[in-house]
């Protein structure tokens, strides 16, 4: 069975981008182009921080 791709061990904590993310929501920051850009970024590297937990935790 294959493995899942593992979190980058210098990946920052789900802590610290969800703060990110709460940050630019909060500030408006989705209205300019480059505000949705970082957003998308965010999601990406949240979400393999997430499955980075998950494969650690199984």
């Amino acid at each position: 069975m294959p493995t899942p791709p593992a979190v980058p061990p210098h990946a920052r904590s789900l802590a610290v981008v969800n703060e990110e993310i709460r940050a630019l929501l909060e500030a408006g920051g989705l209205v300019s182009p480059e505000g949705r850009r970082r957003y998308e970024e965010l999601l990406v590297e949240w979400a393999a921080v997430v499955r980075g937990d998950a494969a650690e935790a199984a």
